[in-house]
């Protein structure tokens, strides 16, 4: 699973790949990928994005709290 630091990485290396127009992009891990359109590379920042906003985890966090009272 690539850190928050690696998927803003990516994403910097795409909002630059795409004001270039060039459809086609090596990131710094080696990997290679060729977009057919803006709308795909669109897509792959907004998929960036969410991941960045999940803090790079897929696993979401959650915390439950209970209260509780004597009814006084």
């Amino acid at each position: 699973m690539p850190t928050v630091a690696e998927l803003t990485a990516m994403k910097e290396t795409l909002i630059k790949q795409r004001a270039s127009g060039v459809a086609r992009t090596r990131f710094a891990n080696g990997q290679q990928v060729e977009y057919r359109g803006d709308k795909e590379i669109a897509a792959a920042i907004a998929d960036l994005d969410r991941r960045i906003g999940a803090g790079g985890d897929s696993k979401r966090l959650r915390q439950i709290r209970t209260y509780s009272s004597k009814g006084l």
